[in-house]
């Protein structure tokens, strides 16, 4: 492990997120700073609650601190009363910022998976938060990390959000990488899925994915978000994994189209033994941006649906 993945270091939340109807000196007189060491990397972290852990990963080119105010994650966490954890790429390890999704230790669970997951266990023993509440959210090469978490260490993650993410193990090498956003996966990313699942313990095995998708995404296009469903369904056991056209959905157990503003939206899901185990959510007319985030930052869409709320819905649901 290099010594720039070493110092990776979490972000602290940032309590004065715009948009918050006044809310943030509110926040400010209730929130709850700490401190915990990972391998000798001191992490600060901020709780608004003893609820769950939501880990929100930041994208290429923007910090742990943007993707706070773009997402409005603090308003979520003043809601559900959670602690929320925002980990920071050094700028050594990767000079656009991103996370390093396709580098092979990342990607079998070494690397930066491993730091990251340092950082939610410290966190967690911090608050005694328990391990199965533990969500891993993510936009673009965030969300891409947050997929190798939860396909990697699934007894640490009990649920995956991925924004215009990729899937576990897409790229057969990180020059292949350059061309997966634009054109999806090189690899079989269901049979990544299919050996992770025959050796882990298949009775805890259980991570429910939330995919947000925009149909209009030309950086990370829409056949990322179809891999990583499938990928998922074939993890948690689901049959339609390997059905159909494998540049498609396959057939979902309910859809729904809606609109939202002037934006259609559909959403499909998947669910086994009647629970939640995938949800799709293609927004149509989104380009690469955080739905409904803060229009004062980089990669964000102010206009609805909010990824945030559905982020929050999904959280909610998984833990009844």
């Amino acid at each position: 492990m290099t010594k720039a993945l070493r110092t990776v270091a979490a972000a602290l939340l940032a309590l004065s997120v715009l948009g918050m109807n006044g809310a943030a000196a509110d926040i400010d007189d209730r929130v709850k700073h700490g401190y915990a060491d990972s391998n000798g990397v001191k992490i600060h972290y901020a709780s608004l609650g003893s609820g769950p852990l939501v880990v929100m990963i930041h994208g290429c080119r923007q910090t742990a601190d943007e993707v706070a105010h773009a997402t409005r994650i603090t308003g979520l966490a003043d809601e559900m009363a959670c602690v929320v954890l925002l980990p920071h790429q050094h700028p050594r390890a990767n000079a656009w910022g991103c996370w390093n999704w396709f580098d092979r230790p990342t990607a079998a669970g070494r690397g930066e998976t491993a730091i990251v997951l340092a950082q939610m266990r410290a966190v967690r023993r911090k608050y005694r938060i328990h391990p199965r509440r533990m969500y891993v959210a993510g936009l673009s090469s965030g969300g891409a990390l947050a997929s190798v978490l939860g396909l990697r260490k699934p007894s640490a993650v009990a649920g995956v959000i991925a924004h215009s993410g990729i899937a576990c193990g897409a790229a057969s090498s990180p020059m292949a990488a350059l061309g997966v956003p634009k054109n999806g996966a090189d690899t079989d990313v269901v049979r990544i899925a299919r050996e992770a699942r025959d050796a882990g313990n298949a009775d805890s095995l259980r991570v429910p994915l939330l995919v947000i998708q925009g149909g209009a995404d030309d950086v990370v296009a829409p056949i990322n978000a179809v891999q990583l469903v499938r990928q998922y369904l074939e993890l948690n056991g689901h049959p339609a994994a390997d059905g159909g056209d494998r540049n498609d959905l396959p057939l979902p157990d309910r859809r729904e189209a809606t609109t939202a503003g002037s934006r259609t939206v559909t959403t499909s899901e998947w669910q086994v033994a009647g629970r939640l185990v995938a949800r799709h959510v293609l927004i149509g007319g989104l380009g690469h941006a955080w739905s409904g985030g803060d229009d004062n930052y980089k990669y964000r869409d102010p206009r609805p649906p909010d990824a945030t709320t559905l982020l929050g819905a999904f959280v909610r649901e998984s833990m009844q």
